[in-house]
């Protein structure tokens, strides 16, 4: 960072800083029953004022207002979003049929207008909800030939949303250095005083990557900012250098998806990852796959940096875009494939997606304990690897309310519903099968 670097200011208010209220309606106490924790106990919940307000053993809390019975679920704190493709979401099936390999965006075929960005990042943001993420990051393509446009859809589209999930963005510009880079400078700080939560950027396509970094890191620290780059983190100098740097950020720096990490020597990558601890550097990872700034697969390697103090956090990059069509946006598939293919453990595997995430975006620590923020996710099953395996049926509470239910029955045939199996229960009705939903006798909600 530069030496003259200007004093520390606070752009004028904005709806996409963290604070900006939700409202004055008040939020009616709601009792969360018979919910099992990961550590085996029984409890009920009581939440008012957007907070947790008690937990006590299953049947010792009054109701005051509402109630919804979670026998059969296990309550968990709600997962966050850390990185994820606002403007570009849904857009795999827009691409034209003859080159689907064409990137979306201010140059291609699919629609970038305000109305077209805002419509697709609502959409996005209530199908990750609907999984569970009540938080999520978006980061935003800035300049070019759309310059703030993109910007201000999703920043409409987070007012929309206001109540049932809290959408923060990233200005993402793609050149900063040089003659050329001028302009995207001048544009990144537009989109500060728009209301951009951090400042990102991809210093891997610049010329210069270390000078991009610099300004970057310079425009956070004038603006109070915190800083989420994209870069695939090949390059171990270049990462020493922004870890040098961003030591003395206060708002905190967050890098992804450094799949190219695992590509280094074991030796380069483990002296590489002690520099980003001691600088209090975030890794986001993306165990689903690429996103629109990666030009490579792969994940970051979680378990050695894990090991050498950075906390990592999992996100689910591409919805269903060019990079990713198939892209989920599912915080507990990420959670999933972490167990799954990098054998971490489950509880630090569900961390990355909650606390870990939560944590990288600047976000309050949720638990399920009393005083606690009410951001919550129950999910149909008894153990977090069960969980974390087919999480099928949800119900997510974001700041004390039920935002989002999902709810899934299998259903079989007659040979296999006369098998003497267990079966799920209706909250409604515990004494007997769930036999009046579709598909009758032998339907089993999952």
């Amino acid at each position: 960072m530069s030496a003259d670097s200007k004093q520390p200011q606070q752009p004028p208010p904005s709806p996409d800083d963290g604070r900006a209220a939700t409202g004055t309606t008040a939020i009616a106490p709601l009792l969360l029953r018979n919910a099992r924790l990961t550590d085996g106990r029984m409890v009920d919940v009581r939440l008012g004022g957007g907070r947790i307000e008690a937990v006590g053993t299953a049947g010792s809390l009054s109701a005051v207002g509402a109630r919804v019975d979670l026998s059969g679920y296990l309550l968990l704190p709600a997962p966050a979003e850390p990185h994820a493709h606002a403007d570009t979401a849904l857009t795999a099936d827009l691409t034209s049929p003859t080159d689907p390999s064409r990137p979306t965006g201010p140059t291609s075929p699919v629609p970038y207008g305000t109305e077209e960005v805002q419509r697709r990042a609502t959409e996005a943001a209530l199908l990750q909800l609907g999984h569970g993420a009540t938080a999520l990051r978006a980061h935003v393509r800035i300049g070019d030939l759309h310059g703030l446009g993109p910007l201000e859809a999703v920043l409409q589209a987070r007012r929309s949303l206001r109540g049932l999930a809290e959408l923060t963005t990233v200005a993402v510009p793609r050149l900063l250095t040089g003659v050329a880079g001028a302009d995207g400078l001048a544009t990144l700080r537009d989109a500060v005083a728009m209301g951009a939560a951090a400042v990102g950027g991809r210093p891997d396509l610049d010329p210069d990557p270390t000078g991009y970094v610099e300004l970057v890191l310079d425009l956070a620290n004038e603006y109070g900012r915190p800083v989420d780059l994209h870069t695939d983190g090949d390059d171990p100098v270049r990462l020493a250098r922004l870890a040098a740097m961003a030591g003395g950020l206060r708002a905190g720096v967050t890098v992804g998806p450094c799949a190219g990490l695992r590509r280094l020597p074991a030796e380069t990558a483990r002296r590489t990852a002690d520099r980003l601890a001691a600088a209090g550097v975030s890794v986001i990872a993306l165990p689903q796959g690429g996103c629109a700034a990666a030009g490579t697969r792969g994940t970051a390697p979680v378990r050695l940096l894990r090991a050498a103090g950075v906390r990592v956090a999992a996100g689910g990059g591409a919805l269903r875009d060019v990079c990713n069509p198939v892209g989920r946006g599912d915080p507990l598939e990420a959670a999933y494939l972490l167990a799954s293919l990098d054998g971490v453990a489950e509880a630090a595997a569900y961390g990355a997606v909650s606390a870990d995430a939560r944590a990288a975006m600047g976000l309050p620590e949720v638990r399920v304990e009393a005083g606690f923020p009410a951001e919550l996710l129950a999910v149909r099953g008894a153990r977090l690897a069960g969980v974390l395996s087919q999480a099928y049926s949800r119900i997510v509470v974001h700041r004390g309310r039920v935002v989002a239910r999902t709810s899934a029955v299998r259903e079989y045939c007659d040979p296999a519903a006369a098998l003497d199996l267990p079966r799920q229960t209706r909250p409604d009705r515990p004494d007997r099968p769930d036999s009046t939903g579709p598909g009758g006798p032998g339907a089993v909600r999952s």
